[in-house]
């Protein structure tokens, strides 16, 4: 009965997909992302040509004094984008952090770590990056690289990840999707939308189902999700929208692999190693909710003005049989020469966090003699309530790496959940772009924030910040634009992790700042090319030589990143991200610090991907992704650092009409040389290396009908 309830809302939702059948394919009512339809032997043109995430006034890309990368919905299912891992590969700039099977998507950009309390972002609202996000009702993800302290208040130098949810659409749209990739993983979901006879109301219902079966042998689990959209155009002015998701996982999580005799890279290992092999071992439990509402009111013809609100809950029961230490030499953290290690029983129930954000703003365009105005003000408040009880993290016993043994599970249980951290904010913020002429823009803008936290073990703050931004656009050709941007960034102090002296204490809030120049341009219709250099500077946070979490010294990034999208021929398309970063430790007085490349950040990476529709037979494309990561450093005194590594990915697609469905059938092999790679070497909970994938196939159709 209970595996029947599971799949139930997924089975409804393709049923009534059968039973509302039209023959007709959905143009998305969004303007700035144009519906993809796939037919004949062209390649698909995919690139977004707008955004809102670098400001409260939406814009061309071109136009935008910051980088910005935008993957559409159609790029997502190009791309075979089924999380949000698989989109951040192709992107040089954002790399895995501390990014484990099982449990959340973590990344960082630009080579800062995002915050999982104010980097992650749905329709401009902070949500937790404490599980990964549902792609199945985005319409698409949009990466802000480098400080956003005035887009977003709260941030990490490195950016934000925007997910923007899906709309209804102007006619029906009827998609379903099915897949099978890795062990035996099979995933469902189905795409709903349309809109009344007199066009005043609009639905878009997405539901998805996956069995969880990993690479890694025993990580397998569960997802379901259930969402829907709907906008009630009440009068020609006036727009009412609201949405909701509801999204559960459960499964069980990976641990990394530490240095082995607390020196040495692991080796003769492979990927699939599963160290949270204990039989008492449980999944990681998530649920996610979600309602968003917006009312839009069109004044007149220049000016419109905005109200809304959105409201996000995160529950989860976190277990693992956490591997950490060499009990037998005295080693921590790291593993023994011989592969042993410690067994410890981790257990953290009814976590739970709560955030309510809100927003009005007032958006319009006006002169002041022959300068023009494009201007956005606006206030906002944010409410965030985190909920967890005392942990159990009790020493289990002693396995090993290629002969797992069996250890006690302990008897303890956690504590009681409590109110441990709230945070309020609210902000007031203003954003002018000026038209000095044609070919000259200045934009503005300044945000006022005001924090006041409060926790139940340690001493609360309350603080004011102002936070500018000032970019000066050139526009030296219709399609060419030239840009300096100045920023300035906050980001709340991180919390001392599990084992140092000042555990769960938050260091105060830090300060950043950014410089950047960039250069973007509209080679042709369909291909558009930038590139930016840009020196970030910040407070640098980490453990000392007493074991405790200081904020002490600089973190100082320069990097310049290089990116290509769109069509170099009518069957022939192209993305392109390259990415260089020197990333240095500086100031800390500390000689085994200062000077050394900061961890988990490689000082060249790239991506480079290509489609080719078969002019020889209509419906046919082929594609290949190459990705390259140099190599990174695991310490943080640059004693241990790990090999760069090259990954090859194949795929095809096929579609074609069947029984008046648009069929597209697709085939990939990831890593299609089985390459071993240490994709993720993060120093967060000690230190921890993950494996990349090994080969995975994946085959899906995908019916449109």
């Amino acid at each position: 009965m209970q595996k029947y309830h599971r799949h139930s809302i997924i089975a409804i939702s393709i049923a009534q997909a059968f039973a509302l059948m039209p023959v007709a394919v959905a143009q998305n009512t969004d303007q700035s992302v144009p519906e993809v339809i796939i037919t004949g032997s062209k390649t698909l043109n995919t690139k977004a040509e707008r955004s809102k995430v670098s400001g409260f006034i939406e814009a061309p890309l071109l136009d935008t004094p910051l980088s910005v990368t935008v993957f559409t919905q159609a790029q997502m299912q190009v791309l075979r984008i089924r999380k949000t891992s698989d989109a951040m590969k192709f992107d040089a700039s954002v790399n895995d952090a501390y990014n484990a099977i099982g449990y959340a998507e973590q990344f960082s950009i630009r080579g800062f770590a995002l915050d999982n309390s104010s980097s992650y972002r749905k329709d401009g609202f902070a949500i937790p990056g404490d599980a990964s996000i549902p792609l199945e009702n985005k319409e698409r993800i949009e990466i802000l690289k480098g400080i956003a302290g005035f887009q977003a208040g709260f941030a990490t130098p490195g950016g934000i990840l925007n997910y923007v949810t899906k709309r209804p659409t102007s006619t029906p749209l009827r998609s379903i999707t099915v897949e099978a990739s890795e062990r035996g993983t099979l995933y469902g979901a189905v795409d709903l939308g349309g809109m009344s006879d007199d066009k005043r109301f609009g639905y878009r219902i997405n539901a998805a189902g996956e069995r969880l079966r990993s690479y890694v042998k025993g990580a397998n689990g569960k997802r379901e999700l259930i969402s829907g959209a709907f906008d009630w155009h009440l009068t020609p002015q006036a727009l009412l929208q609201l949405d909701l998701d509801y999204q559960h996982k459960s499964q069980l999580s990976v641990p990394g692999f530490q240095l082995t005799n607390g020196t040495e890279l692991p080796a003769n290992i492979s990927a699939d190693i599963m160290l949270n092999n204990q039989p008492w071992a449980k999944p990681v439990d998530t649920r996610n909710s979600n309602i968003g509402l917006r009312f839009e009111y069109q004044l007149n013809a220049d000016w419109h003005a905005t109200l809304a609100a959105n409201k996000h809950e995160f529950r989860r029961d976190d277990y693992t049989a956490f591997p950490y230490g060499c009990g037998a030499a005295n080693l921590y953290p790291g593993y023994c020469a011989n592969g042993d290690y410690d067994v410890y029983d981790y257990q953290s129930v009814n976590e739970s966090k709560s955030l309510l954000g809100t927003q009005a703003l007032m958006n319009g365009k006006f002169a002041t003699g022959s300068i023009r105005h494009e201007f956005a003000a606006g206030v906002s408040s944010a409410q965030r309530r985190d909920y967890f009880g005392d942990y159990v993290y009790d020493f289990a016993g002693t396995s090993n790496i290629f002969n797992p043994a069996v250890v006690p599970q302990s008897g303890n249980k956690t504590g009681p959940a409590l109110l441990r951290r709230t945070d309020k904010e609210w902000s007031a913020f203003i954003q002018d772009i000026i038209s000095l002429n044609d070919a000259l823009k200045l934009h503005v803008g300044l945000r006022h924030l005001h924090i006041q936290r409060t926790e139940l073990d340690n001493p609360g703050y309350e603080h004011s910040y102002l936070l500018p931004s000032l970019a000066l656009v050139v526009k030296t050709a219709q399609n060419w634009s030239i840009y300096g941007a100045f920023t300035q960034g906050l980001e709340h102090g991180g919390i001392a992790p599990f084992g140092t002296g000042n555990e769960n204490t938050m260091l105060d809030p830090a300060k950043s700042k950014q410089f950047e120049l960039g250069v973007k341009a509209d080679i042709s219709r369909d291909l558009s090319i930038s590139a930016a250099a840009f020196r970030i500077t910040k407070p640098l946070e980490y453990t000392d030589s007493d074991n405790t979490y200081v904020s002490n010294g600089d973190a100082i990034h320069t990097g310049l990143e290089f990116s290509a999208q769109g069509k170099l021929t009518q069957q022939l398309g192209i993305g392109a991200s390259l990415t260089s970063i020197n990333a240095r430790q500086q100031n800390t007085g500390v000689a085994t610090l200062d000077g050394k490349r900061v961890t988990n950040v490689p000082s060249f990476k790239s991506t480079i991907y290509l489609d080719y529709a078969v002019p020889q037979l209509s419906g046919l494309g082929l594609n290949a992704t190459w990705q390259y990561a140099g190599s990174k450093s695991f310490s943080p005194d640059n004693s241990v650092t790990v090999p760069a590594y090259h990954v090859l990915n194949l795929g095809a697609r096929y579609v074609t009409q069947i029984a008046g469905a648009t069929t597209t059938f697709r085939f990939n092999i990831d890593n299609t040389l089985d390459k071993f790679y240490w994709r993720d070497v993060t120093q967060s909970l000690g230190g921890y290396l993950f494996p990349g994938a090994p080969r995975t196939y994946k085959v899906s159709a995908q019916l449109d009908f």
